[in-house]
């Protein structure tokens, strides 16, 4: 679903990305792994049309989409949520929802997206018509990802959404990511701090250091790989 090809990308005179290439295959779970500063974040933002890259090819099924504004490609089924959750804090939840569903014009299809966001996070029905701003950390997590699910994307990128949350809500994030990978046929291409969870339900892993891919493997031979246990997963 996703190729990216030999990316670069710099902030100034700064290279961020060395020619990144990866591979996110339909309905997988892929997860970029890597320490602060590694380029993971930069990667999504390159993909979803955020920064623009200085070289290299992205491609989403099939299609060059390199360089697309982000806009565009919501429209083409690629929602990013993005680190630090960057909620609308004044605006009600049931607002931020709908702000996720600003290019479908079908009221029905929108309530029908809301009441499907509401199932997959009950919480978030109980706090509708509350100011997002007020929620907890692991509710606008909740939030963010419900609003990138509003407009219906085939591809979700997922930028640290344990990030600052109680242990008991990063538990319930993740089930609900395995489950939307599992009943919406959701492709998810995962960055995330918490390196053995991601790979513990991922089906492939990237390990980026200093803007470049350092170990491209199977999730479970990543978890296993003593180098990558020791640098990442503590041990």
């Amino acid at each position: 679903m996703l190729e990216v090809n030999q990316l670069q990308v710099n902030y100034g005179a700064i290279t961020a990305l060395h020619d990144v290439s990866l591979r996110v295959e339909k309905g997988s779970i892929v997860t970029l792994i890597g320490g602060n500063g590694a380029g993971k974040t930069t990667t999504l933002r390159a993909i979803s049309g955020m920064v623009k890259p200085k070289s290299g090819q992205i491609l989403y099924e099939g299609r060059d989409i390199t360089g697309v504004p982000s806009h565009k490609l919501v429209g083409q089924g690629i929602a990013h949520s993005p680190e630090g959750r960057m909620v609308f804090a004044n605006l009600t939840v049931r607002e931020n929802l709908q702000m996720g569903a600003y290019l479908q014009r079908d009221k029905a299809v929108i309530a029908r997206e809301e009441e499907f966001v509401f199932a997959t996070f009950p919480r978030l029905k109980e706090r509708e018509q509350q100011l997002a701003g007020t929620l907890s950390g692991g509710e606008q997590q909740m939030l963010a990802i419900g609003r990138a699910l509003m407009s219906q994307p085939k591809c979700l990128l997922l930028d640290e959404p344990s990030l600052g949350i109680a242990p008991l809500l990063v538990k319930l994030i993740f089930e609900k990511i395995v489950e939307l990978n599992r009943t919406r046929g959701l492709t998810i291409l995962l960055v995330e701090q918490n390196a053995n969870l991601a790979l513990e339900i991922s089906q492939y892993g990237y390990v980026l250091e200093t803007g470049r891919i350092l170990l491209a493997d199977d999730a479970a031979k990543l978890r296993a790989d003593p180098k990558v246990r020791d640098a990442y997963l503590g041990g």
